[in-house]
């Protein structure tokens, strides 16, 4: 197995985690926040949008089974990327679409993505979502960990666009 790490935001971390959690190569989801200038940020400050942190989730996968074009493909499926920091009914800089690289040629196939997904006739309005170093991650509280696994009813704006991925 060959594992790779990448930490996608695409507006509420736990729709994302459950929607990612399933797909075939996705080893193990972690939610939690970057992109932002607080130090240690904690959800009750995230959540102001005042950190500059998005909530996000980071995906170590295995890329034999998952290349990251293909987990970027499902990336662009499962959330509105044409929506300026906002996803569903969550509004603010804290719901924002980005891709945080570790690597130039993470980069390099993020903003291919961005220009596939512009391309796919899946949306209509322009791409909103940015790539971003990854400098730093901080995990979220442990209740957010897993949270629609714990919480099988809870608040969730994600879903898939076009069929799922099949195990």
């Amino acid at each position: 197995m060959k594992t790779e790490t990448i930490v996608l935001a695409g507006g509420c971390f736990w729709g994302v985690e459950e929607l990612l959690r399933k797909v075939p190569g996705v080893v193990n989801t972690e939610v939690g926040y970057t992109g932002g200038h607080t130090l240690d940020p904690i959800y009750e400050d995230v959540k102001t949008g005042e950190t500059g942190h998005a909530e996000s989730v980071k995906i170590e996968f295995d890329s034999e089974k998952l290349p990251l074009p293909e987990l970027l493909r499902l990336f662009f499926e499962m959330h509105d990327p044409t929506t300026l920091n906002r996803q569903g009914n969550d509004v603010g800089t804290q719901y924002r679409s980005a891709i945080f690289y570790n690597s130039p040629e993470q980069k390099k196939a993020a903003e291919e993505a961005i220009a596939r997904a512009a391309q796919s006739g899946l949306w209509s309005r322009p791409i909103t979502t940015t790539v971003e170093p990854l400098r730093r991650f901080y995990s979220a509280e442990e209740y957010h960990q897993d949270y629609l696994q714990k919480n099988p009813g809870g608040y969730n704006c994600h879903y898939w666009r076009r069929e799922p991925p099949q195990p």
